[in-house]
């Protein structure tokens, strides 16, 4: 038999729950195990019962969505070679052009830092000939 109280879901959970007991039963699974296997199934879809309490409760959608753009930010602040909360890793050479901090750049980084120093053709240009031509500049 299933533990806890049922009273906590909502009313198409427990629609949900009948309808899966009632097909276990139909092939053949005891009452018992059918029941059981329905609650785990609609607490596996949905999370449980519609009221919990303390560390369980659930975060607002506004919540998750600053959670999610934050968690993004750091993702693309790694992947760039930054510290995600510290700012950028370049930034302590003074953002100057050797070999370290070009390599470490993106292509739309280089070709913007081309376009300050005036060099032609660096639509066209690769990231490797991009960093020959800025060393060179």
């Amino acid at each position: 038999m299933p533990r806890g109280d049922k009273r906590k879901y909502t009313v198409e959970q427990q629609r949900k729950a009948e309808k899966i007991e009632e097909s276990y039963e139909q092939r053949g699974v005891s009452s018992e195990e059918a029941e059981a296997r329905a609650w785990a199934t609609v607490n596996k879809q949905s999370g449980g019962g519609e009221r919990k309490g303390g560390s369980g409760q659930r975060k607002s959608a506004s919540a998750k969505t600053a959670a999610r753009e934050d968690s993004a930010k750091r993702a693309v602040a790694t992947k760039r070679g930054r510290s995600p909360n510290k700012g950028s890793a370049r930034s302590s050479n003074g953002g100057s052009a050797n070999d370290g901090s070009l390599d470490a750049l993106t292509v739309s980084e280089l070709k913007s830092r081309a376009a300050k120093k005036g060099i032609s053709g660096r639509s066209t240009m690769r990231k490797q000939q991009l960093i020959q031509a800025l060393r060179a500049a």
